[in-house]
């Protein structure tokens, strides 16, 4: 992309930020140029965001009616799928879809919930509970 060809067209997502882009200036070289966004990228952002918010609020229903952990509330909320948290916190994959389910949740250790803590950015208390609202 050249750099008179950088979107500027804005992205309310972007919060008035705005985002570094590679572009090719005038001489040919690969440089960095400030983007302000394009619209498509902002509606492909917001659809993402409203997908995981729903997803959030599918989780706590779920959580409510006992056919799933805290944990899986908490991964929504936080914007990760399985493999991100996998990720972050270290448990293989297999691990986390376990401990999803209310029954091995409730045997974690204080070390593994600890791990998924750290990995959620919350505390050991939030990530057993969720938001009564």
């Amino acid at each position: 992309m050249d750099i008179d060809a950088v979107p500027q067209e804005g992205n309310a997502t972007l919060g008035g930020h705005r985002k570094a882009m590679y572009a090719r200036d005038a001489a040919g070289r690969i440089v960095i140029a400030p983007s302000r966004g394009w619209e498509a990228e902002e509606i492909v952002t917001s659809h993402a965001v409203d997908t995981l918010q729903a997803q959030a609020a599918e989780a706590l229903a779920q959580v409510r009616a006992g056919t799933a952990s805290p944990l899986l509330y908490w991964m929504y909320t936080c914007r990760m799928d399985v493999a991100l948290l996998s990720q972050t916190s270290g448990f293989w994959q297999w691990r986390v879809r376990r401990h999803l389910q209310p029954a091995h949740f409730a045997r974690l250790s204080a070390t593994q919930l600890a791990r998924y803590a750290d990995a959620l950015g919350k505390t050991v208390d939030q990530i057993r509970q969720v938001p009564t609202t």
